[in-house]
């Protein structure tokens, strides 16, 4: 139980006592800070790799160890990935912007600052759009700013010491700030979830949140139901997987509470989050703007983004996903379900894509990827970037399958296994190797329709007294006499006209 005096509110982890807390008389506000990892091949202000997993401290140079002396230099790259994201989310773009040092000490800071956008963010306003349910709405940002990264503290590789890497030290950020606008755990996971979605669409930022390439800090307040006023904030910082965001907000939220309801204060502090024994502790109070002492960083000089910079990003944008949701729901009239699993993906679109550019059957296509390859893609661990099968053998497909030279399922088990194994293989060829085509005869399908018939006198019986739901008794045992090749649309007509 946690203690209602103010020092064992600042000091100790959060345990959830139980039963919890009743939450009806609360509503929480929230806010999010998403830290999103720019993929640039350098660092924002020298030459350094920023290349995931290599040996500690070895991408740097005097410029990220800070030595006396050393002069930063701009990163392009990082720039034009800063529009681009503000453009996707319908952001004002500051157009005069420059760098302010922002000072406060840590360890895996080397300047003793770190350089970021203070007055000037890069991208103003905009926002999210999330769906929660079929409640569609848009999480309103207050900004977008660029900044670099500090090293990483490792608590352990020395039993005795704290160590050092330095190589993410300097790599360029987009600091993602929302407005407090956020009102639920499961509104923060979705609007994670999106944005991941959308700077791996832009191809910015790969997402990849265990290797630090987006981290969340949560700002988490509580007030009562109907009240305008916003309460004291706590900012729980460092959360590295969109279940971990979910579960500190969670937890946040019934510490708050029980907090009040004990009678005691919420403290504006600075917490962290223990996955493995889901709490929140303390680490320091919480800084204002003025502690950090900005000032203009006098080695950079400001910058200018002219109209026609700002333009020609604009029109390089890809499609984004809002926008081909709604393409696929009225030019393809695809359910809104098939829509959202396939924009879900950037790679899964470009595959779709590649499927319906070679057949109009676009509700085939999307059952072909939501279904069988799918399945494939769970069974075997793979992405869709990486299986072998080309679109245009899946179009093929759906084509034999409309001609009613395959059935579904002989199509989407032993061919598709068929050409998993022979990517270059052709479906048509293949069927007709195997002696899988099927058979529309009808004079063979009426052969295969009387022997079920004549050997099933017993069901035949109970069909005629109103059973008729033994129609598909007799269908599959046509499919097994016929090894899957008859023609299940004539099975059922046949069956049909012979049984009544």
């Amino acid at each position: 139980m946690v203690a209602s005096d103010e020092r064992s509110n600042h000091l100790a982890p959060f345990y959830l006592t139980l039963p919890p807390m009743n939450n009806d008389k609360y509503e929480a506000v929230i806010g999010l800070e998403v830290h999103v990892q720019l993929l640039t091949k350098s660092k924002l202000f020298c030459g350094d790799s920023t290349a995931f997993g290599a040996a500690p401290n070895s991408h740097i140079s005097p410029i990220t160890l800070a030595h006396p002396g050393t002069l930063p230099m701009m990163n392009k790259k990082a720039i034009e990935y800063a529009v681009k994201l503000g453009l996707a989310l319908n952001c004002q773009i500051e157009q005069q912007n420059y760098f302010a040092r922002k000072n406060y000490f840590y360890p895996d800071l080397p300047k003793g600052y770190q350089v970021s956008q203070h007055s000037t963010p890069i991208c103003k306003g905009g926002g999210v759009p999330i769906s929660i349910n079929g409640n569609k709405r848009t999480v309103q940002l207050n900004r977008i700013h660029l900044e670099e990264d500090a090293g990483k503290s490792l608590h352990d590789v020395d039993t005795l010491n704290t160590s050092i890497d330095l190589n993410r030290a300097g790599v360029p950020l987009l600091e993602v700030v929302t407005e407090p606008d956020l009102f639920s755990s499961d509104e923060a996971f979705t609007y994670v979830t999106e944005l991941r979605k959308l700077v791996r669409w832009l191809e910015i930022c790969d997402g990849n949140m265990e290797e630090g390439s987006m981290r969340c800090d949560a700002n988490v307040s509580i007030r009562p139901k109907g009240e305008t006023k916003l309460g004291t904030k706590v900012e729980v910082k460092n959360l590295n997987s969109i279940r971990n965001v979910k579960r500190a907000i969670d937890i946040e939220i019934e510490r708050m509470i029980e907090v009040v309801e004990a009678g005691g204060s919420i403290i504006q502090e600075t917490r962290s989050y223990d996955a493995d024994n889901n709490t929140t502790f303390s680490m320091r109070t919480k800084e204002e703007a003025d502690d950090y002492r900005y000032f203009a960083d006098p080695d950079l000089t400001p910058f200018h983004l002219t109209d026609t910079y700002v333009a020609a990003i604009k029109a390089a944008l890809p499609a984004l996903p809002e926008t081909l949701e709604k393409k696929y729901q009225e030019q393809y009239h695809l359910p809104a379900y098939d829509a959202h699993v396939i924009c879900s993906d950037k790679a899964l679109v470009q595959y779709f894509e590649a499927i319906i550019a070679q057949t109009a059957n676009y509700k085939a296509a999307a059952n072909w990827l939501m279904g069988p390859i799918k399945s494939q893609l769970n069974e075997t661990g793979v992405e869709i970037t990486q299986f072998a099968v080309p679109p245009s053998s899946i179009a093929a497909l759906v084509q034999l399958v409309d001609e009613g030279k395959l059935g579904f399922s002989i199509a989407s088990g032993r061919i598709l296994q068929e050409l998993i194994k022979s990517p270059a293989a052709k479906p048509l060829e293949l069927a007709t190797t195997l002696n899988l085509l099927q058979e529309s005869d009808s004079s063979s399908i009426a052969t295969w329709v009387d022997e079920v018939i004549a050997k099933m006198p017993d069901k035949v019986n109970e069909y005629k007294k109103g059973k008729k739901g033994l129609i598909g008794l007799f269908a599959g045992e046509v499919k097994k006499l016929s090894k899957g090749k008859a023609d299940m649309q004539q099975v059922n007509k046949l069956l049909a006209e012979k049984l009544n």
